[in-house]
């Protein structure tokens, strides 16, 4: 299985993320740094979120995140034993394995989201449809207009009070502008 993601961009990914951030456990800073050193080895590196669901897999935690420290998992045994997982990698190079990085803002941030890859051992429950996604949207788009609207007519109904006739005008205005938006 070649890697959707090359091994340079993950190299630079990696030691950004060694720069910027302090991990939990001083082992997991020394298995990316094999890590970096193991182009074969990176090669079949993964980052996912979601790790705890593939068959093989590591998840390490900085400092400033709420995350657990370390956990190594393969088939059904987990372990905070980082060694146990440093000796996995070395006896099986070739074999997949998915990281996953808990850090701040990480969903936020471009780094990670150019390694980041698409978890294919995410059970389909979990998964938001684009269908659930596109309602959740519409859901959103709504609520927003509605909650101008009302904000609209409230200063509609204070500048009829002040007997203001063009702020009337001008956020009556606005107000049919939204409900046209709202009906399309």
């Amino acid at each position: 299985m070649t890697a959707s993601v090359p091994v340079a961009e993950k190299k630079e990914f990696v030691r950004w993320f060694l720069k910027t951030y302090h991990l939990k456990r001083r082992e997991c800073v020394w298995i990316l740094n094999y890590l970096l050193s193991h182009d074969q080895l990176l090669n079949h590196v993964r980052f996912v979120d979601e790790a705890h669901y593939c068959p093989r897999a590591m998840v390490m935690s900085t400092t400033d995140s709420d995350g657990i420290p370390f956990r190594f998992y393969k088939g059904n045994l987990m372990t905070a034993d980082a060694e146990k997982s440093f000796h996995d990698l070395r006896l099986h190079p070739e074999e997949n394995m998915y990281l996953q990085l808990n850090f701040p803002n990480r969903h936020a941030c471009p780094e990670y989201a150019a390694v980041l890859e698409d978890n294919p051992y995410v059970p389909e429950y979990i998964k938001i449809s684009d269908k659930d996604r596109l309602e959740a949207e519409q859901l959103l788009e709504e609520s927003v207009l509605a909650f101008r609207e009302e904000q609209l007519l409230r200063q509609i109904d204070e500048a009829l009070d002040q007997n203001d006739k063009d702020k009337f005008f001008a956020l009556s205005k606005t107000l049919q502008s939204i409900k046209e938006i709202g009906s399309k």
